[in-house]
């Protein structure tokens, strides 16, 4: 029998996905044959594409031919151009469908979570220490190293753990604006974030993001659950590192009061991420992720979609579904707004592919962006939310947020997501603490090299698994993870340096 080594993903496509390397000369199809070698994951012409023509994947534009292309040839950089100013028709609102619901087949599910005192849901038990500045990050390190060390967390093994967050702002910026209120969102969206029951924020003392000013935002007393210090009136490094010990063991028992009970999938909030993505993301991890999040937006649950400059060029697909034209709006200022964000940073679009997205097979961001899309299911669109902003609503919302992971990532859970999934193509490496993060191979190369860190192989869809079982893979592993079971993430110990808040002003 002979093994299929291309796909056609959409009879308007002019070219098909090598799924094998493809030496020159092996057969396309229609009696095309390659013209030269054609990597795993790329793209072959099957047609005659005329310098200027579209070029179709998906059935979607994904740029411009920028010279004569014939048929069995190699369609990447060399003969491909962005072609950014193409009409897409945004349709507000046309695909907007009835209210999320569980379908006939369909019955309510449940994780074992933690119940928070303002309601909400938490997937981990958690204490983290935060620092205010990065002048107080060494602190919060030294802190949670001398939490570890002491050993006195054997002593409470309903606690997950002691997570330290520092990060490199807080200090020479402004005091008011854009990037304030974006720290400050980020800032208060993990403090008081359900997967910490308690949470102590470290600061040094003259820096621009002041802690009295954040409680007096955000109305924060201080107890049990968030305590502070910092080390200008504590008296010195050693005396605010004894300081914040001692408040960390004073929090352990209240902490340690916090158990595992059933709460309906509806108290998901599930943060939606691609990285290292290739020419197979768009094929098998990403749309089996939609079809889970699907799922959880069936139960009531939530699920968000963010990385603005990923989804340039697929954002009429998003419009389509949003609730109403204002939703849909939304999106389209968004994309205006780093439109210009971009240019009057020197840079554009179409640098958003890394060198390894394009060794993988994606050519612009047009592509990219069109399988990067498809983590967003087919559920009608029910909001649209700043970076870090608390998510308000069910169903699948999106958030603004860089494409970069870390930041992306940072924003949601800031946001509220208090499970994340990650599918990778190339081998991302990442983990989220206090959130845990599934990771997804796309394809099974991957799964097979990096076992150690792959949570699910999404590879074998190309093989004949469908979308809809691999997609009911995930949701049922979304509910083993968030009922306490470690992810590979967890379990190799990421997620203590990944706190990286979005530094979108000017640093003075």
């Amino acid at each position: 029998m002979t093994v299929k080594k291309t796909l056609r993903l959409n009879t308007l496509d002019n070219i098909v996905v090598a799924i094998a390397d493809l030496p020159t000369g092996s057969a396309v199809e229609n009696d095309i044959v390659t013209a030269t070698r054609v990597p795993r994951g790329h793209k072959v012409a099957s047609r005659v594409i005329a310098k200027g023509e579209p070029i179709r994947k998906f059935g979607q534009v994904i740029g411009f031919a920028s010279s004569d292309i014939q048929p069995g040839d190699w369609v990447h950089e060399k003969n491909v151009t962005m072609g950014e100013d193409f009409e897409r028709d945004y349709a507000f609102a046309s695909e907007a469908g009835p209210p999320d619901a569980l379908l006939p087949n369909e019955t309510p599910a449940f994780f074992d979570g933690f119940r928070r005192a303002d309601g909400r849901a938490g997937t981990r038990n958690y204490i983290g220490i935060l620092s205010s500045v990065n002048c107080s990050a060494t602190v919060v390190d030294y802190v949670a190293d001398e939490i570890n060390r002491s050993g006195i967390l054997n002593d409470y093994p309903g606690i997950d753990g002691v997570v330290p967050l520092p990060h490199g702002q807080g200090c020479g910026m402004a005091g008011k604006g854009e990037a304030f209120d974006v720290l400050s969102r980020t800032q208060w969206g993990y403090a008081s974030h359900p997967n910490f029951a308690a949470t102590l924020l470290i600061g040094l003392g003259c820096e621009v993001f002041q802690i009295p000013r954040m409680k007096d935002t955000y109305k924060i007393a201080e107890g049990d659950h968030f305590q502070s210090l910092t080390i200008q009136e504590i008296g010195g490094t050693r005396k605010a590192v004894e300081a914040g010990v001692a408040r960390i063991k004073e929090m352990l028992p209240f902490v340690a009061r916090s158990i595992r009970e059933p709460i309906s999938a509806s108290e998901l909030t599930l943060a939606l991420q691609c990285g290292g993505s290739d020419g197979y993301s768009g094929l098998t991890a990403n749309p089996a992720l939609g079809v889970a999040a699907d799922m959880l937006v069936r139960q009531g649950g939530t699920a968000i979609l963010s990385e603005t400059p990923e989804i340039y060029g697929a954002e009429h697909l998003l419009t389509r579904r949003a609730e109403s034209i204002e939703v849909g709006q939304k999106i389209v200022d968004l994309i205006h707004w780093w439109e210009e964000y971009t240019q009057r940073n020197g840079g554009e679009m179409n640098n958003n592919p890394s060198p390894g997205n394009k060794a993988g097979g994606l050519t612009t961001i047009l592509e990219k962006s069109l399988g990067a899309v498809a983590k967003g299911g087919n559920s009608t669109l029910r909001g649209v939310y700043r970076y870090a902003e608390r998510i308000d609503r069910k169903g699948f919302v999106y958030m603004d947020t860089p494409g970069y992971d870390p930041v992306a990532a940072t924003g949601q859970v800031a946001g509220g997501a208090n499970v994340l999934c990650f599918t990778t193509g190339r081998g991302s490496a990442y983990g989220c603490k206090p959130v845990p993060s599934i990771k997804l191979a796309t394809n099974s190369q991957l799964y097979a090299q990096m076992t150690e860190d792959m949570d699910i192989n999404c590879g074998d869809i190309i093989d004949g698994v469908t979308l809809e079982e691999k997609g009911r893979e995930i949701f049922e592993t979304i509910l083993a993870v968030s009922s306490g079971k470690p992810s590979k993430s967890e379990a190799l110990g990421y997620g203590r340096n990944e706190f990286v808040p979005w530094q979108i002003g000017a640093l003075m």
